[in-house]
């Protein structure tokens, strides 16, 4: 019998809250004291351990309470018992068994592949094509409102020879922005600049504010306007030199095809929480590759587990190539759920090669830091 012929004999689900070093500012919303997440453990008769995460953000994505029940309710009867081969089948079933919560198959599919790739003695990236790259570039989001605090945090990344960083936009005045932006342009010349507005300009005064931001030769510009704005978005992707970069306007492969045919964007965010998990993400990512558009490794309010999800689906995704942001496990989380650092090494962020997701989730601290319902 192969190994792969045993059966999931159980799966426990975990709401986590895990707490925030400190406040962060987004165009949309605020993110401050703790973070929500979903965490899945799939079992196989042998005992050998399968984990995913599911990372919501109640202003963009959905709930934590909602992606643990659609986990815990409604998809644990289609998982519970089914052979690991069907992998395919059972991720096929939690698609039509729950509408939305695209968290919650995220992290399904992560904790299925990391199970399979355990079993196989494989890294995940080997079941989705195999690695094109070791090593992925870190950009670390500058956003709290304390700008002087961000400062230090860009010293401490100097000093771990990061040099992507990319500035939330939109949450204060624009006068605000322009001095975020031009005091690192002229203090930390080495720093690749980006700049995320995650929706927060009025669509009448877009492109004034962005022929502004082009001044300081950024490397792209993310999501400037409300997501449906396409027409807005089509004219300022025509309107600056600079690339702009869909986010919140491209969620599934209809989305990215959408931006590809009506010209919304040069370059596209593809976020595995998003978008409903790392299959997925590569599937965006190849259309957007169709049309000549690189693509950049966005993330959620994550820990390291959802992090590794994202490393191996971009280690084996070519032209996800401007980088990732996995950075809140080392440099937002107060702890993160993995036993040892999430791997960064000189401001590179390294693909575990060990099998599944190459490495262990520290259960004590997962049970400590989670709600009991029942209580």
């Amino acid at each position: 019998m192969s190994v792969l012929d045993q059966k999931i004999k159980s799966m426990d689900v975990w709401h986590v809250q895990l707490p925030v070093k400190t406040r962060r500012d987004h165009g949309i919303g605020t993110v401050a004291d703790n973070i929500d997440v979903v965490i899945v453990r799939l079992t196989a008769e042998s005992g050998v351990c399968g984990y995913g995460e599911g990372s919501p953000w109640v202003v963009f994505t959905g709930t934590a309470e909602a992606n643990f029940a659609a986990l815990d309710r409604y998809l644990r009867p289609l998982i519970v018992g089914r052979s690991i081969c069907e992998l395919q089948q059972i991720m096929l079933d939690a698609e039509r068994a729950v509408v939305h919560c695209g968290e919650a198959r995220a992290a399904l599919e992560t904790a299925l592949l990391d199970l399979k790739g355990r079993l196989l003695g494989v890294p995940v990236y080997e079941l989705l094509g195999g690695a094109v790259r070791t090593t992925i570039p870190l950009s670390v989001s500058l956003a709290n409102p304390d700008f002087d605090a961000d400062i230090a945090l860009v010293d401490q990344l100097r000093e771990d020879n990061i040099r992507l960083v990319k500035f939330k936009t939109g949450i204060r005045d624009h006068q605000f922005d322009l001095m975020r932006i031009e005091r690192l342009r002229k203090d930390y010349p080495e720093f690749d600049i980006r700049v995320d507005y995650n929706q927060g300009l009025a669509p009448t005064d877009a492109l004034r504010k962005l022929r502004d931001i082009e001044c300081f030769d950024v490397t792209f510009i993310e999501q400037p306007v409300p997501a449906q704005d396409y027409r807005v978005m089509q004219n300022l992707a025509a309107a600056i030199d600079t690339p702009l970069l869909a986010d919140e306007t491209v969620f599934s492969a209809a989305d990215m095809t959408r931006a590809v045919e009506d010209r919304l964007c040069n370059c596209v965010s593809v976020k595995i929480m998003k978008c409903g998990g790392l299959s997925r993400g590569q599937t965006i990512a190849a259309i957007a590759q169709s049309a000549g558009m690189a693509a950049y490794g966005g993330d959620m309010f994550e820990t390291g587990i959802a992090h590794l999800a994202g490393t191996h689906m971009i280690a084996a995704t070519p032209n996800i190539s401007l980088g990732c942001e996995f950075y809140q496990a080392s440099y937002y989380l107060v702890e993160d759920l993995l036993q040892a650092p999430y791997p960064i090494v000189d401001g590179q962020v390294v693909v575990p090669d060990s099998p599944g997701l190459g490495m262990e989730v520290d259960i004590e601290r997962l049970e400590r830091l989670s709600i009991n319902y029942a209580g």
